[in-house]
C-alpha cells in the first residue's frame, strides 16, 4: 500500500507545485502569457482525454503493468521538463506527464479496490486519500523551497528519486491484477475525437489573445505551415472543436447502440443525480483552478512574494481542508450529503470573493490566508461529497465508468477554467496597463506598447523588473496597480463561477438518509 501510495503522490504534488514556481519560469526561460496557460492546460487536457481509455487498458492487460509504464513515462517528461530551455519544450513534457498521470492514477484506484475487502479496503482507501491531501500540503512549500533556495529545475527533478522508488517497489511487493469480466476492446476514435475537439477549444480560448478574436492580429505558423486567411485561427479553432465533439457525442451513439466499447457512457447522463452532480463537479473545477493559476502570478508579480512564500501562503488552503475533512462525515450522516456539497460550495465562494476584495497592494497576508483556509474548509467539505452524490445512485456495474467519467469531468473543468480565466487575467491585464500608462507623465505611445506587450506577454511576472530602468518606478506601480486589477476581477469571477456551480446542485435529487447513511460505513 505505501508504493501505491506513493505513486499517487507523484502526481499531486506536481500538479501543485507547477502553480507556485510559474511566475519563476516564465521570467526564467521567457514564457508567454500563453505558453504559462498551456503549461497547465495541456496536463489536464490530456489526463481528462486518456483517463477512461487507460484505466480500460490496465483493467484488460494488467494494473502493475499500467502502473510501470506511467510512472516511467511520468520519470521521463520530469526529467524533459527539468531540461526544458523554451516554453514548446516545457509545454511537451507536460503532455507527456499528462499521459503518464492518466495512467498512474487509475492503475491505483483499481489496484487498491481489487486488493483490499472489507475493513481493510477502507482503511486502503484512507491511507490513498490522505496520501493525497498530504501531498496537495507539502507540494507548494517544497516546490517553492527548491525554486527560491536553488532552482525551478529542482521542483521536477524531485520528482525522479520518486519515480525510481515506485519503480523498484511496483515489480518487488505490487502484485498483478486484472479483470477477467472487462469488455475487450478500446474506443480509439472517441480518444481521437474528444483530444481533438477540446484541443480546438482550449486552443481558441488561449490564444485568442495572441492571434485575434476575429481578424488575425499575429502570424500563426507551425512547423511549414502558415495561417494566411485574414479570419484569426481562434474562432475557427472554437467552432472547429466544437463541431468535433458533437462527433464525438454521435460516434458514442453509434458504439453504444452496435454494443461496442465506448469513452463516453451516455446512458449514465440519464441519472439525475450523476448528470447535476457532473455539471456541478465541471464548473466548480473550471472556478477552482483558475483562481488558484492566477493568485500566484499576483503574490510574486506584484506583491513581491518568493515561490517559497507563495507555497506557504497557500498551504492555509490545504490546512483548511485537512482539518474541516475529519468531520464531513458527521456532517453528512446530519444534513446529507447534498447539503454538506451546498454548505461547501457557499464556504467557497465566500472565501473566494473575501480573497478578492483584499487584492490589494497593501495586502495583508494573514488576511489572505484566512480567506485561504476557509476556501480549503469548503473544498473540505464539497469535494469527496460531491464525489459520492454524483456516484449515488449509479449502478454497481456502471460505477467504474462513472467513477472515471467524473474524474475526467474534473479534470477537463481544470483546464477550461485556466484557459477561460487565465484569459480573462491576461486580458484584462493588458487593458488595464494601457489606462494606467496613460497617465504616467513623459512616457510616449510607443513606449507605452512596448510595456503593456511585455506586461501582458509574461502574464505580470515581469512586473518586478521594471523598476530597474531610470523613471521606472512609476511605470512600475502602474503595472502593479493593474495586476491588482486583473487578479480582483479574475478572482471575482471565480467566485461567481462557483456560485453557479452552487445552483447546479438545486437540480440534483434528494439522497435517501437510509442509503446515505450506509455509503458512509
Amino acid at each position: 500500500m505505501p508504493i501505491i501510495a506513493l505513486a499517487v503522490s507523484i502526481i499531486i504534488m506536481d500538479a501543485t507545485v507547477v502553480n507556485v514556481v510559474l511566475p519563476v519560469l516564465i521570467r526564467d526561460i521567457s514564457l508567454t502569457a500563453s505558453d504559462a496557460e498551456w503549461i497547465n492546460s495541456v496536463y489536464a487536457l490530456v489526463f481528462a482525454s486518456l483517463l477512461i481509455t487507460l484505466g480500460r487498458i490496465g483493467d484488460i492487460f494488467g494494473r502493475r503493468r499500467l502502473l510501470i509504464v506511467g510512472i516511467l513515462i511520468f520519470g521521463v517528461a520530469s526529467v524533459l521538463a527539468a531540461m526544458s530551455y523554451s516554453g514548446t519544450t516545457l509545454i511537451a513534457a507536460r503532455l507527456l506527464q499528462g499521459v503518464g498521470g492518466a495512467m498512474i492514477l487509475p492503475a491505483t484506484l483499481s489496484t487498491v479496490n481489487a486488493l483490499f475487502t472489507g475493513r481493510e479496503r477502507g482503511i486502503a482507501f484512507a491511507i490513498w486519500g490522505s496520501t493525497i491531501g498530504g501531498m496537495a500540503a507539502v507540494g507548494p512549500v517544497v516546490g517553492g523551497w527548491l525554486t527560491t533556495s536553488f532552482t525551478w529545475r529542482w521542483a521536477f527533478l524531485i520528482n525522479i528519486p520518486i519515480v525510481l522508488i515506485v519503480l523498484i517497489g511496483a515489480l518487488l511487493w505490487v502484485p498483478e491484477t486484472k479483470d477477467a469480466n472487462v469488455e475487450r476492446g478500446v474506443d480509439i476514435a472517441g480518444v481521437v475525437l474528444s483530444i481533438a475537439g477540446l484541443g480546438g477549444i482550449v486552443f481558441g480560448l488561449i490564444e485568442g489573445q495572441r492571434y485575434g478574436w476575429g481578424t488575425t492580429t499575429a502570424p500563426l505558423t507551425i512547423g511549414g505551415f502558415s495561417w494566411t486567411w485574414s479570419i484569426s485561427p481562434a474562432p475557427v479553432a472554437l467552432v472547429l472543436g466544437t463541431l468535433t465533439l458533437t462527433a464525438f457525442v454521435l460516434v458514442q451513439r453509434a458504439r453504444a447502440r452496435a454494443h461496442k466499447p465506448a469513452l463516453l457512457d451516455l446512458s449514465l447522463l440519464r441519472i439525475r443525480s450523476f448528470r447535476y452532480g457532473a455539471i456541478a463537479a465541471l464548473i466548480v473545477a473550471l472556478g477552482e483552478f483558475g483562481m488558484l493559476f492566477s493568485l500566484p502570478l499576483f503574490l510574486q508579480g506584484a506583491l513581491g512574494y518568493s515561490a517559497l512564500d507563495t507555497g506557504l501562503l497557500i498551504l492555509a488552503l490545504a490546512i483548511g481542508t485537512f482539518l474541516i475533512s475529519g468531520g464531513t462525515p458527521q456532517l453528512t450522516r446530519r444534513f446529507g450529503g447534498r447539503t454538506v456539497v451546498r454548505i461547501g460550495l457557499f464556504l467557497e465562494a465566500v472565501a473566494i470573493t473575501g480573497l478578492g476584495l483584499n487584492i490589494s497592494l497593501t495586502a495583508n497576508g494573514g488576511a489572505l490566508a484566512a480567506w485561504l483556509f476557509l476556501y480549503g474548509a469548503g473544498v473540505g467539505m464539497a469535494t469527496a461529497q460531491l464525489t459520492s452524490v454524483i456516484l449515488f445512485d449509479v449502478p454497481v456495474h456502471q460505477s467504474g465508468q462513472a467513477s472515471g467519467l467524473q474524474s475526467t469531468v474534473r479534470q477537463l473543468g481544470s483546464a477550461l477554467g485556466i484557459a477561460l480565466l487565465g484569459t480573462l487575467l491576461i486580458v484584462t491585464l493588458g487593458v488595464s496597463t494601457t489606462d494606467n500608462l496613460a497617465a504616467v507623465p513623459g512616457l510616449d505611445a510607443s513606449s507605452q506598447e512596448q510595456i503593456v506587450a511585455i506586461v501582458r506577454g509574461s502574464a505580470g511576472a515581469a512586473v518586478p523588473g521594471l523598476g530597474a530602468t531610470p523613471g521606472g518606478q512609476t511605470v512600475q506601480a502602474a503595472a502593479e496597480s493593474a495586476m491588482v486589477t486583473a487578479t480582483r476581477i479574475t478572482t471575482l469571477s471565480a467566485a461567481a463561477v462557483i456560485l453557479l456551480g452552487l445552483l447546479a446542485t438545486i437540480a440534483m435529487p434528494a439522497m435517501r438518509r437510509e442509503d446515505e447513511d450506509s455509503s458512509q460505513v
